[in-house]
């Protein structure tokens, strides 16, 4: 079956950026994905992303769907037809849309768990907290837009990590299926990031000890983005070795 382009626009996306040990990651990440470093670390995070107006790219965009939306994400690299890719590899992804969790794995590639958010934003300033219905994801985030990246970043600038982001726009999800990974290409019309200095930063996954020994996970930075005109675009599946 022919899936549709995506069609939407980014209210607001946050990314909650780690540096961890290459080498945990490693254990992390399935076939044929390895992780992909920056400066001698691999990088992995979650993305916050409110999105607004969803529909097939045919469609007006007063019919459009809006949600709360949270993907664990692991910054990787692959070869495919003697070429290498870069992108996401992304274990989990979790939704407040009852619909999307009902059509992800289905006419939508990716399955999203459902999961009960509060947000609350105001003067530059965002608190976000997510809890899974089935209690396997816990997140808390809260932080203020900054003129600086965060000084303890491997990322040397800005630019560097607006860059390494933004080559990282396919992404890959598990699937029930063993060993096969779903593809989803995201297309941003007006890429534009902005620092966000964290107050606050919880996670059920990083947090881990069995995933993350103590100190091989640490948070590293935080970008915002805002009123991003978008598509989603399905690529097709990636198979790597059953597990």
């Amino acid at each position: 079956m022919r899936v549709p382009t995506v069609r939407g626009v980014i209210d607001r996306r946050i990314l909650v950026n780690y540096r961890v040990a290459p080498a945990v990651l490693t254990e992390l990440v399935p076939p044929p994905f390895r992780p992909k470093l920056v400066n001698e670390m691999g990088m992995a995070g979650v993305c916050l992303i409110r999105l607004q107006h969803i529909r097939p790219s045919a469609l007006p965009p007063l019919i459009g769907l809006s949600s709360e939306n949270a993907a664990h994400r692991i910054a990787v690299e692959w070869d495919e037809r003697g070429e290498r890719r870069e992108g996401v590899y992304i274990p989990r992804r979790d939704s407040s849309s009852w619909l999307s969790t009902l059509l992800g794995g289905r006419l939508f590639p990716a399955v999203l768990h459902h999961a009960r958010f509060r947000v609350a934003e105001g003067d530059d300033h965002f608190q976000i907290e997510l809890d899974s219905d089935d209690g396997q994801t816990h997140l808390a985030v809260a932080g203020r837009v900054s003129e600086h990246l965060s000084a303890a970043s491997v990322f040397r600038s800005l630019q560097e990590a607006s860059a390494f982001f933004e080559r990282g726009a396919t992404g890959y999800s598990a699937t029930p299926r063993a060993g096969e990974y779903d593809g989803l290409e995201l297309r941003s019309f007006n890429w534009r990031v902005e620092p966000l200095a964290i107050e606050h930063v919880e996670s059920s996954f990083f947090d881990d000890g069995r995933l993350f020994p103590r100190g091989a996970a640490q948070f590293d930075c935080a970008l915002l983005m805002r009123r991003i005109e978008h598509e989603w675009h399905a690529r097709a599946s990636l198979r790597g070795e059953p597990t």
